[in-house]
This record gives structure tokens, C-alpha cells and sequence, in this order.
């Protein structure tokens, strides 16, 4: 598997295949803490909650994830609150998880850890 933080998002307007189970586990060895779960339509996504000291720096995280996201084309679903962040990855335009999803989560790790 190479570096999902030298690869960039690629555009995905559907047609193109999710990942199946095993490609889904090769990926998540390569982004630390992200769960794999299924959402009630049975579609596979990435999650991952995040913890902070106080909302501000909650909020400052989610806003540096916004910018990653805009720079990628890729935009999860965020909520957050006070001390927390929960981030949920999928590509929607094909309804499951691609390689995209890998790469957001790697690109959203390395700016938590900055």
C-alpha cells in the first residue's frame, strides 16, 4: 500500500466499484484509531471521534478539517461539541468506502498530530 498522504482525492461521480471487505482491512492498517462500521443502508464508512480539553480547540480542529476537505474535494460528516469531534468518512457517490476516504483520514491524523 503506498502513502496515502502523497496521494491526492480524485473526483468520484459513481460508476466506480466500493471497496469489498478485504480491501477495506488492507486500507485501515494504513490510518490509526478509524472504526469501519455500516450505516442503516448497510453502507460501509470510516469513524473516528476525536477529544479535546475545551470546545475551542474542538473548534479549531474542525475548521482545519474543513480546509483539508476543501483541498481535496472530499467532505466527511462532522459534529462536534464541547471537548469532542466525530468524524464519519464515506463516498457517497458510489455508496461505500474508496481510497479516498483512506486518504482523508490519513491527511485528517497528520494535522491532529501537528
Amino acid at each position: 500500500m503506498s502513502d496515502l498522504l502523497s496521494k491526492k482525492c480524485v473526483p468520484c461521480e459513481g460508476g466506480a466499484v466500493p471497496l469489498d471487505v478485504s480491501e477495506i482491512h488492507k486500507y485501515q492498517k494504513s490510518v490509526d484509531g478509524w472504526n469501519i462500521l455500516k450505516n442503516k443502508k448497510n453502507i460501509y464508512f470510516l469513524e473516528k471521534k476525536f477529544l479535546f480539553k475545551n470546545f475551542l480547540e474542538s473548534q479549531n480542529f474542525v475548521v482545519k478539517v474543513g480546509k483539508i476537505s476543501e483541498e481535496e474535494g472530499h467532505h466527511p460528516d462532522i459534529s462536534f461539541g464541547w471537548g469532542y469531534a466525530n468524524i464519519n468518512i464515506t463516498t457517497h457517490a458510489i455508496e461505500g468506502l474508496s481510497e479516498n476516504d483512506f486518504i482523508l483520514a490519513a491527511k485528517i491524523d497528520k494535522k491532529i498530530s501537528v
